[in-house]
């Protein structure tokens, strides 16, 4: 009964013996792309469940309400909320629906996320959706503070060192794509294939999966040991049933860790990681648009959401079949051993 979330018109007066407020609105800020505004990535989430965990635990707030208030500004508004209600799905273990009600109480509502573009926006990514997905995240494992790595996280996806994000640990890296060699243009850094080397090395990266046009040769990769794909498709537009099937084929059967990118390593990156997100964990479109930008913002622009949203039906059922089969597999070989075994007794009792 300690945890507050309050909109406020104005900063509260200190000095109240019995409450302590805190805001974020300037602390902890989205960098946008275009009209996108959130969520708050993963480190900033990070940050913010470390400093509310450090409140919480403080002997000089332990008989306080701690309330964490946000100004008028509603873009700031709709980031405070996710963020305080991911504290209470990931510390607190209450349910989206739970913390979703709680957020809404006194007849509020929130500005839905958007896509890294501007326009009309005409797909609504809400804070229930990303409830959702940092619950899954949970389940699934893709999310453990214990073990996640802030000043990593914040080092590689600054686009100097690399610009790369995990979407799902041990599984996906979506990266900006890399050119030919090295050099800055426009002020961006460009990076070869061979600065990623080391990091892919160490992280058991085995495949390079690359969706744009060719901007280095593949061989760089193939001569260092790296298995690598082309599956190319224009960038904003949304990938063919041929190339899906063939992204997930790929992916299934990779020994290690998959670097997926395009141009940016957001649009159709993105795109295609949530598709063996959807098919392997059932996670719904929007729940799995939110999980991967939570990760990396900016990820799955304009069509590539509807595109999604319209794919869900079609994978989950690919992915049905697909355990359901390996399931089949495994109840196979276990009867194999079993028999196996039996043999092994009746040779025993024959030989005595």
């Amino acid at each position: 009964d300690r945890l507050y979330f309050a909109i406020l018109c104005q900063k509260p007066k200190s000095g109240a013996s019995n409450t302590h407020y805190f805001c974020i609105d300037d602390e902890l800020v989205y960098e946008n792309f275009y009209a996108d505004f959130g969520p708050l990535n993963l480190a900033m989430v990070y940050r913010y469940c470390c400093k509310l965990n450090k409140k919480l635990k403080s002997f000089s707030l332990i008989r306080k309400k701690i309330i964490h208030y946000t100004g008028f500004d509603q873009k700031k508004q709709a980031n405070a909320a996710f963020l305080i209600g991911s504290y209470a799905i990931i510390y607190l273990r209450e349910s989206p629906e739970e913390v979703y009600r709680l957020i809404l109480s006194g007849s509020v509502s929130y500005l839905p996320f958007r896509d890294a573009s501007f326009g009309t926006c005409s797909f609504h990514l809400t804070l229930l959706d990303c409830f959702h997905a940092i619950n899954k995240a949970l389940q699934y494992g893709f999310l453990d503070f214990n073990t996640f790595d802030v000043n990593e996280y914040e080092h590689y996806e600054r686009a100097e060192n690399g610009d790369f994000n995990w979407i799902i640990p041990n599984k996906f890296i979506a990266f900006s794509g890399p050119h030919s060699r090295s050099k800055i243009e426009n002020g961006y850094p460009h990076h070869a294939p061979e600065a990623y080397f080391p990091y892919f090395r160490k992280h058991k990266v085995t495949t390079i999966i690359r969706l744009n046009k060719k901007l280095y040769d593949a061989k760089r990769f193939t001569d260092a040991g790296f298995e690598h794909f082309d599956l190319f498709f224009a960038d904003g537009s949304t990938p063919s049933d041929t190339i899906v099937k063939t992204f997930l084929n790929i992916c299934e059967n990779a020994e290690g860790v998959i670097a997926v990118h395009c141009k940016a390593g957001l649009g159709r990156t993105g795109t295609l990681i949530a598709c063996y997100i959807m098919k392997h964990y059932r996670m719904t479109a929007a729940e799995t648009i939110a999980w991967i930008r939570i990760n990396r913002p900016g990820s799955v622009i304009g069509p590539q959401q509807h595109f999604l949203m319209d794919k869900q039906p079609e994978l989950w059922t690919e992915g049905d079949i697909f355990r359901a089969k390996l399931k089949g597999n495994h109840k196979i070989a276990v009867t194999r051993i079993l028999s196996g075994v039996d043999d092994i007794s009746i040779n025993d009792t024959r030989n005595r």
